[in-house]
C-alpha cells in the first residue's frame, strides 16, 4: 500500500515538473524572439539615403537575376534550334540516299519534297471535293447523315432535335462564336469585292434570316449564308467551306423572291375578337411591310360571320387591299378540313406558297421572308418545318 502511494506521488510530481519545464521553455522563446519587421517598416519608408540605396540594390539584384535567366533560356533555344537543324539535315541526307538507291518507303515522298503554297491549295481543294458541298454522297444508312444547324447573329438552332427539346442554343463557346463571326466577315468581304460590285462602292450587307452550317469531322465545315443586299428583296446566297484552314468561297448566286406570293390560310370558328387582333398584325406586316400576300379565311358555322365580314370590309376600305378570300362552311369546325378547302380555293395560274396558319399566330415580315427563302429548292432540301415553326410567336394563343 505504501509503495503504491509513493509511486502515485512520484508520478504527480513528475508531471508537475514537466509542465513547469514546458512553461519555462515557452517563456524563454517569447523573451528571446527577434523584433518583427512591422516595427522597422516605418524606418524603411522614412526616406533616408541608406534605405533608398538598399531598395535600389535589391532591384538591381532582381534585374540581374532575370537577365541571367533570359540569357540562359536564349542559349537553350539556340541549342535546340541547332540540334533540330542537325537532325533535319541527317533525315534529309538519309532520304536522299534512300531515293538514289530506290528504297524510299511509300508515303515518305512528301517528307522529301518541300511543301509549297500550291500543295496546300491542292489539299484544301481535295477536302472540298470529298465533302458533301457541291454534290451529295451515298450513305450506308440514315444514321450516317450529318444534320445541318441554322444560325443567325444571335442564336444557333439545332434542327435535328425537332420540337421535343429547347429549340434555341446560344453560341456561348468563344471558339464557335469567333468562327461564325469570321465567316460572316469573309462573306461581307467577298460580296463587297470588285467581282460582285464593280461600279458601286462598298456597302455593308447584313445576314437576313439564317445561315446553315454543318461540320464533317474529317473534312471541314460548310456554311450556306443568305445575305440581304441594297433593297429589301435583294438577296445573295453564298456557300463557304472551311477545310480546317482558311475559309474558301465555293459559289455565290442571287435569290429572286419578288414573284413569290404567300397564301395565308386561316381556319376560323367564332373567335371574332382574336381574329380582329390577327387582322391588325396582318395589316401591319402583310399589307404595309410585305405586300405580296393573300389571305384565305375558312369560317365554320354562321355564328359571328357578320363580324368577320365587317373586319375584312373595314380593312379593304382603309388599306385598299383586296387580296382576300372568305369561305363559309356550314359544318362543325375541323382544322384539317379548313386547310384543305382553303388550299384548293386558289384558282389563279400563278404558283403560290401556302402558309397554314392559326388565328392566334403572330408573325413578322422577316418570317415571311424566311418562308420564301426556305422554299427555294436547294435551301429546302436542308431545312425542315421545325426551323420555320420556331420563328413563330404564339403571342395571342388562347
Amino acid at each position: 500500500m505504501l509503495k503504491r502511494w509513493l509511486l502515485a506521488l512520484a508520478t504527480r510530481v513528475g508531471l508537475v515538473a514537466l509542465g513547469l519545464c514546458c512553461c519555462l521553455i515557452l517563456f524563454y522563446f517569447l523573451a528571446c524572439k527577434p523584433a518583427s519587421g512591422g516595427g522597422r517598416q516605418p524606418q524603411q519608408w522614412s526616406g533616408s539615403a541608406t534605405t533608398k540605396e538598399g531598395y535600389m540594390a535589391l532591384l538591381q539584384e532582381r534585374e540581374d537575376s532575370h537577365r541571367h535567366y533570359i540569357n540562359s533560356l536564349t542559349k537553350q533555344i539556340a541549342q535546340l534550334k541547332e540540334a533540330l537543324q542537325e537532325r533535319t539535315q541527317q533525315l534529309q541526307e538519309s532520304l536522299d540516299k534512300a531515293k538514289i538507291r530506290g528504297i524510299l518507303p511509300q508515303g515518305l515522298d512528301s517528307l522529301h519534297k518541300t511543301p509549297t503554297q500550291s500543295d496546300l491549295k491542292e489539299f484544301f481543294r481535295s477536302q472540298l471535293n470529298q465533302a458533301e458541298v457541291n454534290a451529295g454522297v451515298k450513305l450506308p444508312s440514315e444514321y450516317a447523315l450529318i444534320p445541318f444547324d441554322t444560325f443567325t447573329l444571335q442564336r444557333v438552332y439545332q434542327l435535328e432535335t425537332g420540337l421535343t427539346r429547347h429549340p434555341a442554343e446560344r453560341p456561348v463557346r468563344k471558339d464557335r462564336r469567333d468562327e461564325l463571326i469570321s465567316t460572316v466577315e469573309t462573306a461581307l468581304h467577298v460580296l463587297n469585292g470588285p467581282q460582285h460590285r464593280p461600279s458601286a462602292g462598298p456597302v455593308l450587307l447584313l445576314v437576313s434570316v439564317a445561315g446553315l452550317t454543318r461540320t464533317e469531322r474529317d473534312r471541314g465545315t460548310v456554311y450556306d449564308l443568305t445575305l440581304r443586299g441594297d433593297g429589301p428583296q435583294d438577296f445573295t446566297r453564298l456557300v463557304l467551306f472551311r477545310p480546317f484552314g482558311p475559309v474558301m468561297k465555293v459559289k455565290s448566286e442571287s435569290v429572286n423572291t419578288r414573284s413569290m406570293t404567300i397564301n395565308i390560310i386561316v381556319p376560323l370558328s367564332k373567335r371574332a375578337d382574336t381574329f380582329r387582333q390577327f387582322i391588325n398584325n396582318f395589316r401591319e406586316v402583310g399589307i404595309h411591310r410585305d405586300g405580296r400576300v393573300h389571305l384565305t379565311v375558312v369560317h365554320f358555322g354562321r355564328d359571328q360571320i357578320d363580324q368577320v365580314k365587317a373586319v375584312l370590309d373595314q380593312t379593304t376600305r382603309e388599306t385598299r387591299f383586296r387580296s382576300f378570300t372568305l369561305i363559309q362552311l356550314n359544318e362543325d369546325f375541323s382544322r384539317g378540313r379548313g386547310l384543305d378547302v382553303g388550299a384548293r380555293a386558289w384558282r389563279r395560274s400563278q404558283n403560290v406558297l401556302l402558309f397554314f396558319c392559326d388565328v392566334d399566330i403572330h408573325f413578322t415580315a422577316d418570317f415571311l421572308t424566311s418562308c420564301r427563302l426556305n422554299a427555294e429548292p436547294e435551301f429546302s432540301e436542308k431545312m425542315d418545318s421545325g426551323s420555320v415553326y420556331k420563328a413563330l410567336d404564339h403571342k395571342y394563343k388562347a
